[in-house]
């Protein structure tokens, strides 16, 4: 699954947006998005998300349901 950021709770600090290794993270009207194309959740990188480790607002950055986990390939 890819991750989300939730806009309501995004402060725009712009903390994540260096730490994604993949690029997947934009600014878009104020608030950060995560593009789900290109998220593999620090998979292969990291052994935890960077956007949810440097994010100050606990639980902005969160798993998106509305995609598949993340298969890295072999």
């Amino acid at each position: 699954m890819a991750l989300k950021i939730i806009a309501s709770q995004c402060t725009g600090c712009s903390a994540c947006e260096p730490e994604c290794p993949n690029v997947a993270i934009s600014e878009k009207n104020g608030t950060f998005v995560i593009d789900p194309k290109k998220c593999t959740e620090c998979i292969g990188h990291f052994d935890s998300p960077q956007c949810t480790a440097v994010c100050p607002v606990d639980d902005t950055c969160v798993i998106d349901t509305a995609y598949p986990r993340y298969q890295p390939r072999i």
